[in-house]
């Protein structure tokens, strides 16, 4: 994530391996990113993009699959892409069919890096994406080593690990060791696509580009701050993996704590990757170890969404009849630091909820109300800013205004900024930033090992407590509503209650 001016540079000639190239994560967002890459000019100028999976397919018919897929992707009446950015794409496309446990697949791949680098002058540069299942990471990285592939005499080579990283705090203290004994740690981007969000690379700007906010972001001056990821969607075709998994694992030691950390983070001392990455590890090394009382799970039962009827999470494929896994979390955080201590972070995700939205709400300290005591203001509105992630990106001030009239009334009105209202954007699926990083070296928005295990050991309590601890009442939300009513009990303990998901 480059804060240099000007205009983006194309990043250097290298190759790109994909492991699980006939993946849904492969289709929908890694090919799709890179092909948005290529209409942008932003693709290395020497490229090469070798998918290895176990279908005995050829070059080009995982590449005629990809090309169909993309195309279905870019209109719902399947408009036709840009030929031009595909043909680039297309034509840097090679397969490799071979078992991601077979030495002799990796041995072929070493033969077909050293072809390609020596027709297309790569530099020796290589990057290695895992679009996989997760109990592949290690055993890829111990192959790629034993194979000679994570190292060059002439370029980097580079890996790109998805989430999960890890599924509690012992697994992922595991999987970083494994993995740092193969690769340094700048060579290891672990990803997360939250972070490839524009208004979340915005967050730092705001922050430290505006001498109106910096001043005022803290204890002093902030109440409260609501983070809210909610998605009207079931659990769809992942029933194996959520039973296993759960909302808290699937969301918070990831997403919601890469928003906490960009909300809640001291000023780097400049945009390094590693200044910055390392004020992200003070925040998650200050953040309390939760308590059973500070977090909060449920899980959704059948009703209608739309008019249309839905199933409950346990009439799902795939899902226990009598399961307590959660499909919903919110939690109270406490960052024990000089800027936030006594500033609750309370924290939301779920399944089926009323809408799909991503926000970041700040609630500012109310304003002495004894200046309006003779006056028919009955109460003073919050002052909110307000972060919107997604689906519409952009940033909201709300603040009380003098309502036109010959009587002090107040009104709580808005400032909006949009990004679709100012700049002119491309579509994007949210990887061309972190992929145009993974090429250039920019680690700025990936997660170091010290931040993985920071944030695994703040949940862990709960995970821990959750293991030991029946539920009660499950499930306990309706589809379509905001959450169970334990949510907002934990709000409203606090005096405080949820904005509204609308």
């Amino acid at each position: 994530m480059s804060m240099s001016p000007g205009s983006p540079k194309p990043p250097p000639s290298c190759a790109m391996v994909i492991f699980g190239a006939n993946g849904d994560l492969t289709k929908r967002l890694v090919v799709p990113a890179l092909y948005n890459l290529s209409k942008s000019d932003l693709l290395p100028p020497q490229f090469a993009l070798v998918g290895v999976d176990h279908n005995n397919k050829t070059d080009q018919t995982w590449r005629s699959d990809l090309h169909d897929f993309l195309e279905q992707l870019s209109g719902s009446g399947g408009a036709k892409i840009e030929q031009a950015p595909w043909d680039k794409l297309g034509s840097a496309m090679s397969y490799l069919p071979g078992d991601f446990t077979d030495p002799a697949t990796f041995q072929k791949l070493r033969r077909h890096l050293d072809e390609l680098d020596a027709k297309q002058q790569l530099g020796g540069n290589v990057l290695f994406y895992f679009a996989t299942a997760d109990r592949f990471f290690g055993p890829l990285v111990d192959a790629l080593a034993q194979a000679d592939l994570l190292k060059s005499d002439k370029g980097w080579r580079r890996v790109v690990i998805e989430k999960p990283f890890g599924h509690d705090l012992e697994s992922a203290k595991a999987l970083n060791t494994r993995i740092l004994k193969s690769l340094r740690e700048d060579q290891v981007y672990r990803i997360d696509h939250f972070l490839g969000k524009e208004t979340v690379q915005n967050i730092m700007a705001l922050r430290f580009a505006n001498g109106m906010f910096e001043p005022i972001w803290n204890r002093d001056r902030i109440d409260h701050v609501q983070i809210t990821v909610a998605e009207t969607l079931g659990i769809e075709s992942r029933g194996k993996f959520y039973e296993s998994t759960g909302a808290l694992r699937d969301m918070v030691p990831n997403h919601l704590f890469q928003l906490v950390a960009m909300m809640a983070m001291e000023p780097p001392t400049s945009f390094d990757p590693d200044a910055v990455r390392a004020k992200k590890a003070e925040v998650f090394k200050a953040v309390h170890p939760l308590a059973l009382t500070n977090a909060v799970r449920g899980q959704y039962g059948a009703g209608t969404m739309e008019g249309k009827p839905v199933r409950g999470y346990r009439e799902e494929d795939n899902v226990a009849k009598d399961s307590f896994v959660e499909t919903f979390v919110a939690l109270r955080l406490s960052i024990d630091n000089w800027r936030w201590a006594g500033v609750p972070f309370y924290l939301r995700t779920g399944k089926r909820l009323a809408k799909r939205t991503t926000e970041i709400a700040i609630r500012f300290r109310e304003a002495p109300y004894m200046l309006f005591r003779d006056t028919p203001v009955d109460e003073l509105g919050a002052n909110w800013l307000i972060l919107q992630i997604q689906p519409d990106e952009g940033i909201r001030l709300r603040f009380n205004a003098k309502r036109p009239g010959p009587e002090l009334a107040l009104e709580n009105v808005a400032m909006d900024f949009r990004y679709s209202d100012w700049f002119k954007q491309s579509p994007a699926v949210g990887y061309e930033t972190l992929l145009y990083d993974c090429f250039t070296g920019d680690a700025t928005l990936f997660q170091r090992a010290d931040q993985v295990e920071a944030a695994w050991a703040a949940v862990e309590p709960v995970l821990d407590a959750w293991k030991q601890k029946p539920v009660e009442a499950f499930p306990n939300y309706a589809p379509g509503s905001a959450g169970p009513a334990c949510a907002d009990e934990l709000l409203k303990r606090d005096g405080r209650a949820w904005r509204a998901i609308r």
